[in-house]
């Protein structure tokens, strides 16, 4: 299965790697919550954009964007837009969304990227050959905040985003039940068998996904989501308790 290497992380090889969101709405707490996450030591930090309340202005954004990574040294950074019909915090139009994303890939100050499958094909192409022509990989995801999808539809979608091209791809899911986690679980255990040929996250949100989210390389995800200052996605965690439960889960099935 390949592995994606960003700055000194390897991605999909070992202890999955533990990743701190931030979601500040103004400069003051993105650069707080931002100190806050190197504090935990953690081994990425995801900026998630939506949040912050001049997400549209784009030099905004870039402003931020040079403050983030003049703190974060050698911490690789994950730049996420994450869509209101996915979970986020603004609604976005198409030529916005590609418009923010083709900045953010352009700055030269971002190691990795979030690209929404569901937002097109022409949409998702494109803006992937301009990342790997920018040396950002690719996160290509889908969030289903409603529910969990068939097991079925969760390999289809993981299954797409490998033929898309996308370096890690991810399906994060709302379960209503047990039973909806045991979907979620069962599906990552048959592609990482049958299907992945590279990196891959199969994420649960909610408090029914909190053990999933701890024993989450026993079923092949590569990250998983820990909270720093506030949490980006229901169920998470702190991230310095989760590095802790991870390694000692490494160390018990090395």
């Amino acid at each position: 299965m390949r592995s994606v290497k960003v700055r000194n992380l390897t991605i999909g090889e070992g202890i999955p790697a533990v990743c701190i969101p931030i979601c500040g709405k103004n400069k003051e707490e993105i650069l707080q919550e931002t100190a806050a996450a190197i504090a935990c030591d953690c081994d990425l930090i995801e900026w998630r954009a939506d949040w912050f309340e001049d997400c549209l202005k784009e030099d905004c954004v870039l402003s931020v964007l040079k403050d983030i990574r003049s703190r974060l040294k050698d911490i690789p950074l994950l730049f996420t837009f994450r869509s209101f019909e996915e979970g986020g915090k603004r609604e976005i139009s198409s030529e916005e969304y590609v418009s923010l994303i083709s900045a953010a890939i352009n700055s030269g100050m971002i190691d990795l990227i979030d690209i929404e499958l569901f937002k097109g094909k022409e949409i998702v192409t494109d803006l992937i050959s301009k990342a790997h022509s920018h040396q950002v990989k690719v996160i290509l995801s889908n969030h289903d905040f409603e529910k969990t999808p068939s097991r079925e539809e969760i390999i289809a979608r993981l299954c797409e985003m490998q033929k898309l091209n996308g370096d890690i791809t991810k399906s994060a899911v709302m379960p209503q039940s047990d039973q909806d986690v045991f979907i979620l679980l069962e599906a990552a255990s048959v592609m990482k068998a049958s299907y992945a040929d590279r990196t891959y996250m199969a994420s649960p949100m909610a408090s029914k996904g909190t053990a999933r989210r701890i024993c989450c390389e026993l079923y092949g995800s590569c990250i998983t989501f820990g909270s720093g200052a506030q949490a980006s996605a229901p169920g998470q965690i702190n991230a310095s308790d989760l590095k802790t439960i991870l390694s000692l889960i490494h160390k018990s099935i090395g």
